[in-house]
């Protein structure tokens, strides 16, 4: 009787991005069969640093039913085309894109890495396979004013300022989708004979029951780490990196370029991220605390954004964050699921940490278990899923330092020669004899796929020695096309500066 109870109510336990974005992405598709509770406390906030998205969510944001004008307006957002490492591959003077277009005949099947090989010396593979790439070069944006919402010439996430999410995905699920906010603290949890959860008890001493309950308290995980003693799976000795310094800087003026990527700049110790807002820039060092103190990691933070023309204003407060990168050995457990930190968390490189919420969120929405006996089935294979995908990120995370050449530091030689996973190692092997493509990959829906692959293997210098490179007149004409359409959208997209202003003022077209 107890495993054919139908799950009618759930209670997420923690707000923010992971707990809001959830309750949406829940909420827009079960509202009329579940009723979702969210108990948030007033004495927590979100970490704030600023963030950045992959195009997915675009189709998050048009589910949940909110608009791109909202978004961008409400959000401080801007519109994100890639990433930009900087002093990766080496210490001085190496740049390369991993854009969000795919590399041009990549959908068809067409290898266009032996013949670029043929021609790399003259060109990097990012500007020899996608337009992006000059786009990027010049700020430009990825769309035209008049294109329709979440439409535009090129694939592209945004930027955006992560306070003002939560509070836009807070008010739009309140008032429009129908969750209803618990504003109080979890202090007790309350357990059935058979392991599962009954109630949460709060601070002022209500029970909140539920049937499915889903942990998002950040690294505190308050259910799952805490009540279940889940384990948390380090990484730490594959991705050493386990602190960041952030900080909110003003452009230097009110014209100020806005970056359409986000800048990756490589360190003695670690890596600094900028990521550019219509008003500010959020800047903070990633870095790994056995190589590296905080004192030392601040001025290298502030010479980088003195290089960049800019000044720390009394305000803005340098924060010091503190991580132990890794996963859950599990991530649902009898009636509880964890999505966001308390579930798992690496580093800031390549934006993993909002993808995996939308993704989590999404599994469960598209599967959500209607009685207690699926639920098990749905949790299992939720558990294989999504171990599979965390091992698969710090795979490609790991990549980035694999490559690298830098020798300047420890920190730099440990990274790229310890503890490199077995599934990479075998990875780089195969690629020494043909360039990545989807089916070397085990899944259909890898969450970086062949072509990311691509991107950072041939931006970060790494050349087959094992096939012969071959630049035909079928390779030719692509690669004319890519530099016809980059020179296209250079000659037609606004920047991304004069974009946000008209947007600001304008809206974007929903129709």
């Amino acid at each position: 009787m107890v495993h054919s109870k139908q799950i009618k109510r759930v209670l997420i336990v923690g707000g923010g991005s992971a707990g809001w974005l959830t309750a949406g992405i829940l909420a827009a598709a079960h509202k009329n069969k579940l009723e979702i509770s969210l108990i948030e406390s007033a004495n927590i906030g979100t970490i704030g640093v600023g963030e950045g998205t992959w195009p997915t969510m675009r189709e998050t944001l048009r589910k949940i039913g909110i608009t791109e004008g909202e978004f961008i307006q409400q959000c401080d957002a801007s519109f994100k085309q890639g990433s930009e490492f900087i002093n990766w591959a080496s210490s001085v003077d190496h740049a390369y894109y991993h854009p969000f277009s795919l590399p041009v005949g990549f959908e068809q099947g067409i290898d266009m890495v032996t013949p670029w090989l043929a021609v790399h010396d003259k060109v990097d593979f990012a500007h020899a396979v996608c337009a992006q790439a000059y786009w990027c070069d010049e700020s430009k944006a990825p769309r035209l004013p008049s294109d329709i919402q979440f439409g535009g010439k090129g694939n592209y996430g945004y930027h955006l300022n992560a306070d003002k999410f939560a509070k836009l995905l807070k008010r739009h699920c309140i008032n429009e989708l129908g969750v209803k906010l618990v504003l109080d603290d979890v202090h007790e949890v309350i357990s059935l004979s058979d392991g599962d959860i009954r109630a949460v008890k709060t601070l002022q001493n209500v029970e909140l029951e539920a049937d499915l309950f889903i942990d998002c308290t950040g690294s505190r995980s308050l259910l799952l780490g805490k009540h279940y003693g889940i384990s948390w799976l380090s990484q730490k000795h594959v991705l050493q990196n386990d602190r960041a310094i952030a900080v909110q800087v003003p452009h230097a003026d009110e014209r100020a370029p806005v970056a359409s990527c986000t800048k990756s700049t490589g360190q003695p110790h670690g890596w600094i991220w900028d990521i550019a807002l219509p008003t500010r820039r959020g800047i903070g060092y990633t870095f790994a605390s056995n190589h590296c103190d905080f004192d030392i990691a601040k001025q290298q933070l502030s010479n980088y954004i003195s290089e960049q023309g800019l000044e720390v204003s009394k305000e803005n407060t340098f924060k010091e964050i503190h991580f132990n990168p890794g996963y859950r050995e599990k991530f649902w457990h009898n009636n509880c699921l964890a999505i966001g930190m308390s579930a798992g968390f690496l580093e800031p490189l390549e934006a993993s940490a909002l993808v995996m919420i939308e993704l989590s969120a999404s599994y469960l929405s598209d599967n959500f278990p209607s009685t207690r006996s699926l639920m098990n089935v749905v949790a299992s294979r939720f558990n294989a899923k999504f171990n599979y995908r965390w091992q698969r990120i710090i795979d490609f995370l790991k990549l980035h330092y694999v490559l690298s050449t830098r020798d300047d530091t420890p920190y730099w030689q440990q990274m790229r020669s310890e503890h490199i996973p077995q599934s990479l190692q075998e990875l780089l092997l195969l690629w020494q004899y043909q360039a990545p493509k989807s089916t070397d990959l085990d899944r259909i829906d890898e969450v970086f796929s062949a072509a990311s692959y691509q991107y950072v293997l041939y931006g970060m210098g790494f050349l087959p020695s094992n096939y012969e490179p071959t630049l035909n007149q079928d390779s030719a004409s692509l690669f004319k096309q890519v530099t016809q359409n980059a020179q296209r959208g250079l000659g037609v997209l606004p920047t991304n500066r004069d974009l946000l202003t008209n947007v600001a003022k304008f809206g974007i077209p929903t129709i």
